[in-house]
């Protein structure tokens, strides 16, 4: 397959993830709402008691809003775009018409990917927007984050989202259906991983969870939600690839071997 054949499919497929209207509206309310409410909320709470509450903005928003964003919220819109272009196509009886058009089943896994991805990204860069503004405009008098801590927070964001959006592809490919992927996906990102790194008895295995893996490259402290285990930067890439090569490589077999 040439760039250029490539370069079309993803882009067909980014456009088909897209036109989802209703993965689209969710995911984005996803990364949005959440920070809105709490800014809107914060700033309500520092009008009425500015002694007893900061404003809402400020170094302070900002770390909140970014554990909001990328670890919290913006991972779940990763999950619904990303279940969404690894079992859209079989969900939506569509998988035959694309496999009887000679195309080889492994690109059209492939190139689910980083259309996946992409819109994911652009998700995500609506909510930091939305943090931006937030963090600057409602900073009041106290110190607002430099640009280079706005730059690594939107790395560590897109990181996230990507990481998270891939391994949906892949497991909701392996799944073949959506309510299984979302289900699982969700309760692993929420609850288990959570779960699993909190329990001490497990020592340097909880080095293996992807999401703390992830939480590695935080720019800010995640309290105990992640990045508190100590692991250095090469153990954290290591994971983090196993994980994303394990579930593509199961994504791009179950693709190839379903019944059409």
């Amino acid at each position: 397959m040439s760039a250029a054949v490539a370069t079309q499919m993803i882009a067909a497929d980014f456009l088909k993830l897209r036109k989802r209207r209703s993965t689209l509206a969710w995911s984005l309310v996803l990364a949005i709402a959440p920070l809105l409410i709490y800014f809107i909320v914060s700033a309500a709470q520092h009008s009425s008691s500015p002694v007893e509450h900061p404003p809402a903005g400020g170094l302070i928003g900002y770390v909140d809003g970014l554990r909001l964003l990328a670890v919290f919220f913006g991972p779940l819109a990763a999950i619904l775009i990303g279940v969404d272009a690894g079992a859209g196509d079989a969900a939506s009886g569509v998988f035959r018409d694309l496999v009887v058009t000679g195309r080889s089943r492994a690109a059209l896994f492939a190139t689910r990917v980083p259309a996946a991805i992409a819109l994911s990204a652009l998700v995500a860069l609506a909510g930091y927007a939305v943090l931006a503004i937030g963090t600057y405009a409602l900073a009041g008098s106290s110190p607002a984050p430099d640009a280079t801590q706005m730059l690594n927070g939107l790395g560590f964001t897109l990181l996230s989202i990507a990481v998270i959006s891939t391994l949906a592809v892949g497991f909701s490919a392996l799944t073949a259906s959506k309510p299984p992927a979302l289900v699982a996906l969700i309760g692993w990102q929420l609850i288990a991983s959570p779960i699993l790194t909190n329990i001490s008895s497990l020592g340097s295995a909880r080095q293996l969870v992807v999401r703390e893996a992830v939480d590695h490259f935080t720019p800010v402290d995640l309290g105990d939600r992640g990045g508190r285990i100590g692991m250095t930067t090469g153990t954290a890439l290591a994971v983090m690839i196993v994980w994303l090569v394990v579930s593509s490589a199961l994504g791009a077999w179950r693709t190839r071997t379903m019944d059409a």
